[in-house]
């Protein structure tokens, strides 16, 4: 049979009132649209700049935003929906406007962009070149120009000699690597015949290099290949794990058989250079006992005397002919970075402390007991912040470096007539010249320390120190810079200067053990 066609059913009242429903919802909805979409704030885009010049053009400001707006203009009736929504809408908004105010800018910031409206920011005015602390490699703080305008003959004579120093020519700097890591102390062999260069690093390490050698010629070989690069020769270093921990200071006995040797790991060693053997000289009784030398001394009235400093503020006097004989002096509870005999009267000690201090003692009296018997304290002189040096020159004087970054040097030439129990009043411990230079080393870079040069051939008392743009710089005993050595391929702070005991020839360490020699 044909299916038989059914006739449409008639619309519910209930169905035709929820289509009815629906209607008017979806109007209410297409009219809070609308009325969104008027008082919703319209996102402002840049104005684009066609100005060419490198000055940022000025920002236009925006009028400000109004923080009601009328609903009757709107056509918005009191109490609607739509009034609702529009308050929403602002409350929303100025929510927004408060919260970006606050938010964190990420990012980097330059001066130009951030400056405050009237106040005008410009670098060319270098205003603050008078507390920037930090290095400017390869800038110069000693010219040729301050050796031409030197007025004195014989200053002049000097700083023309001390400058004509040359960077060593048989390899560069960065090829010769004397030790693994960091150098922290260097030391010159006493024979003036030719250079014999010892470097202590951060990890134990000795390396010997001797600068007699010369660098091979190379030449390219014949293959045909022209663009090919030859090898580059290495030079002969001899390399030494002496210490467990860093080798923080070297001395020379006055034959020049032995180098002495000082590590934070609590010992002092005599290397003996014609045997090879490195004989452990001091070390606590205890290897459970931790005493890192930071600094040692031997005298030369008495080569069997050796002198030692700590990083525990104690000072130290062993007899090395009797092992068991040995004085230490806690002189202070902050670290002494490092001290030095006179060279003529050493009797007379001056340390260098974490304290801030430089203070002057008297070995030939020592007072008092346990842990109150000291040597007798002659003078003292407080400096601004720490003090990590001090060095005495044969002619009586005190060259310190400090971090409030000055060099300063006290004069005491008088000092072979001080008498035991003789004092040295504040007037007495002034310094007698002070240098400003930059001493702010960091943490990769070894602190910088003056270094006397021992018995100068010329007999004029100098020293060295590192400079932090990547320089070494020579100062006289009344302050006067007389060089400022310098080379190609020097691409690090020579930090660690040494002097050679005689001779004009400096050396200086970085912190990739790269060594750099002036001849």
């Amino acid at each position: 049979m044909p299916p038989v066609k059914k006739e449409k059913a008639e619309m519910s009242a209930f169905e035709r009132k929820r289509l009815e429903n629906i209607a008017a919802n979806q109007a209410i909805l297409k009219d809070l649209s609308t009325s969104a979409e008027k008082i919703m704030p319209k996102p402002v885009s840049k104005p684009k700049s066609t100005s060419t010049r490198k000055r940022a053009a000025p920002v236009r400001r925006e009028e400000p935003r109004p923080t009601r707006t009328s609903s009757r203009i709107a056509g918005i009736e009191a109490d609607s929906e739509t009034a609702k929504r529009k308050a929403e809408v602002e409350y929303e908004f100025a929510k927004e406007q408060a919260k970006a105010k606050k938010q964190r800018v990420t990012g980097d910031l330059n001066f130009n962009d951030i400056v405050v409206e009237g106040k005008k920011w410009n670098k060319d005015d270098n205003f603050l070149s008078g507390i920037m602390r930090g290095a400017q490699p390869n800038v110069r703080t000693f010219t040729e120009d301050d050796i031409q305008e030197t007025t004195d003959e014989a200053l002049k004579a000097l700083r023309e000699k001390m400058s004509g120093l040359q960077l060593y020519e048989g390899y560069e700097p960065n090829q010769i690597k004397i030790t693994p890591e960091r150098i922290y102390s260097l030391g010159f062999h006493p024979s003036p015949e030719k250079a014999l260069i010892f470097a202590g690093d951060k990890m134990g390490n000795m390396g010997i290099f001797d600068a007699s050698q010369t660098g091979p010629e190379v030449k390219a070989e014949d293959n045909g290949d022209e663009e090919e690069e030859p090898d580059t020769p290495e030079p002969a270093i001899t390399a030494l794990k002496l210490h467990s921990r860093t080798i923080t200071s070297f001395v020379f006995p006055a034959d020049g058989n032995h180098l002495y040797s000082g590590s934070y790991d609590s010992s002092i060693r005599k290397f003996d250079l014609q045997k090879g053997v490195a004989v452990e000289v001091f070390a606590p009784a205890s290897l459970d006992e931790d005493l890192p030398i930071s600094s040692i001394a031997i005298p030369p009235t008495d080569p069997n005397l050796l002198y030692f400093s700590t990083l525990e503020g104690s000072f130290g006097r062993h007899d090395m002919r009797t092992p068991s004989d040995t004085e230490i002096w806690q002189l202070t509870d902050k670290k002494i970075g490092g001290f030095s005999l006179h060279p003529l009267y050493p009797h007379l000690v001056a340390t260098a402390s974490l304290d801030r201090m430089l203070k002057i003692w008297d070995l030939r009296s020592v007072k008092g007991k346990g842990d109150a018997r000291l040597p007798a304290l002659m003078g003292e002189h407080e400096s601004r912040l720490s003090v990590s040096h001090a060095s005495w020159s044969a002619g009586g004087h005190i060259a310190t470096a400090s971090y409030d970054d000055t060099i300063k040097i006290h004069s005491f030439p008088n000092a072979g007539s001080f008498k035991i129990g003789h004092d040295l009043d504040s007037d007495a411990m002034q310094p007698t010249s002070i240098i400003k230079h930059n001493n702010q080393t960091g943490r990769w870079v070894t602190i910088l320390k003056p270094q006397w040069q021992e018995r100068p051939e010329d007999g004029i008392q100098k020293f060295v120190i590192g400079n932090m743009n990547r320089f070494v710089d020579v100062f006289s005993s009344d302050g006067e810079q007389l060089a400022q050595l310098s080379g190609e391929g020097i691409t690090a702070v020579p930090a660690v200067a040494q002097f050679h005991p005689t001779r004009d020839w400096v050396a200086g360490g970085t912190a990739s053990g790269k060594l750099c020699l002036w001849m």
